[in-house]
């Protein structure tokens, strides 16, 4: 009975292995293959927030189309009918007409009729209004900001799609030597399993190889599960509605293209998105400044009236001999002297607000600087922990092969191999951590120097 369990057992493992090889096994046959270019380009094409941060760029430009019309001329066609209940009444100074009256003798006349109707066309054309081509200005600092904050939502979608990216890539990576850890801790078990069966290992002893053999396996299928929910969460970032699609293939030749380097390269902070962004808007506060004033400078406008008014005092409307024409044309001068507000008090707020925008694009710039200086200074630390894992891993790897030997001719106790089996489970653990952080200061780098767009153009 117990050596059927014994083999039961065998099978088990073998089984829970050859599963573990063919779900992993499935990456490499993917049905299709994605770019990081390509992915990165999608993204910005199909990304919901994005299409919709394009239409706030599109609806500033409509604004600034319609700034412009204002200098158009205003034409409107205008008809009233008045029912006048009581007739206006004013003093007449009758004495200064006649004679016959004292010299200060007055009468109460009544003007106007009981009906009154009004037709004609009003014409306006602003001719020198400096306020106009200011807001013009506005509008088109306004479209700007608008483009580069749609920008910098792209900027910052190729960050995330880039390290998703980097993800699946590592995950991958890791999954291969998960299989190979998962082997070789079967093989340890296996080895000290047929020991147990000869009365020659304590129970103890196998019940550490097995944890150690059961923990790979596990690792493997938690690498598994998790390069699923990083393949499909690329796919959300770039777009796709069939997210349950996720069996596709990276391109892994993007490795020799975009390898993490610390090479001197030229910063190009100011071709950055976010640093436009807010010179523009320090602009912007600066041309309101102008615009607040220009309130007080003159306005020259052309106005124009040509029409007709009716006088009846029974409703006719088409009563002969009662329309009289009516037009006039004419220069319009306004020059204002007080708006109800104190405008010394908005511009200061308003050089005050340009000044904010100022002071945070110097202290981005800084922020931006030594990210590219702790970027690059920690890449070429990793760097170095990465060889020295390396080399790490070989020689424990070595020293398990080793010791496998060892144990299967009585020569070492079991109590080294479960110990080395554990300390290369740690080895590859940091290994895998610190490849990650190596790759993830890159991305960072590229993005704070302004040169991102690298993995897409």
């Amino acid at each position: 009975m117990k050596s059927k369990l014994n083999k039961i057992e065998h099978n088990i493992g073998i089984f829970i292995i050859l599963i573990m090889l063919l779900l992993s096994t499935l990456y490499v046959h993917a049905q299709r293959i994605i770019t990081l270019p390509l992915a990165i380009q999608n993204g910005i094409a199909n990304k919901k927030n994005i299409i919709a941060g394009k239409l706030d760029a599109n609806i500033s430009n409509l604004q600034t189309q319609a700034m412009y019309r204002k200098y158009w001329p205003q034409v409107s066609a205008e008809y009233t009918y008045v029912y006048n209940p009581i007739l206006q009444t004013s003093i007449f100074p009758i004495g200064i007409f006649n004679p016959n009256y004292p010299i200060d003798a007055t009468k109460s006349v009544q003007f106007g009729t009981k009906w009154t109707q009004s037709a004609g066309l009003t014409a306006f054309q602003p001719l020198i209004n400096v306020s106009i081509q200011i807001q013009i200005h506005e509008a088109k600092l306004k479209e700007r900001i608008a483009v580069l904050s749609q920008e910098q939502s792209e900027y910052e979608l190729a960050y995330n799609i880039a390290q998703t990216y980097i993800d699946i890539y590592l995950q991958e990576a890791k999954i291969k030597s998960c299989i190979a850890d998962t082997s070789r801790t079967y093989a340890s078990y296996k080895l000290l399993k047929n020991k147990f069966d000869e009365k020659r290992l304590l129970k103890s002893d196998l019940n550490t190889a097995k944890v150690n053999h059961n923990n790979s396996v596990q690792i493997l299928s938690d690498g598994i599960a998790q390069l699923i929910e990083d393949k499909v969460y690329l796919l959300y970032l770039i777009g796709t509605t069939d997210m349950d699609n996720w069996d596709f293939e990276i391109d892994t030749s993007f490795t020799n293209n975009y390898s993490p380097y610390t090479k001197e390269v030229p910063l190009q902070l100011e071709q950055l998105p976010e640093l436009q962004r807010l010179s523009l808007q320090s602009q912007l506060t600066s041309l309101q400044v102008n615009s607040e004033k220009s309130k007080y400078i003159p306005n020259v406008n052309f106005k124009g009236f040509l029409g007709a008014n009716q006088f009846t005092n029974d409703f006719n409307p088409v009563a002969k001999n009662s329309w009289f024409g009516s037009s006039y044309l004419g220069l319009d001068l306004k020059i204002p002297l007080l708006f109800g507000e104190n405008l010394n008090n908005k511009i200061q707020q308003l050089r005050l607000q340009s000044k904010q925008y100022e002071f945070q694009k110097e202290d981005k710039i800084l922020e931006l600087t030594q990210e590219v200086i702790t970027s690059k200074l920690k890449m070429e630390h990793i760097k170095i922990q990465l060889l020295t894992t390396q080399e790490n891993i070989a020689l424990t790897s070595e020293s398990i092969t080793i010791l496998q030997a060892r144990v299967e001719e009585g020569q070492e106790s079991t109590s080294s191999l479960n110990s080395e089996e554990l300390k290369l489970k740690a080895l590859e653990a940091n290994y895998e951590s610190t490849k990650k952080q190596w790759w993830l200061y890159w991305l960072n780098y590229l993005k704070a120097s302004g040169q991102l767009s690298i993995l897409w153009k």
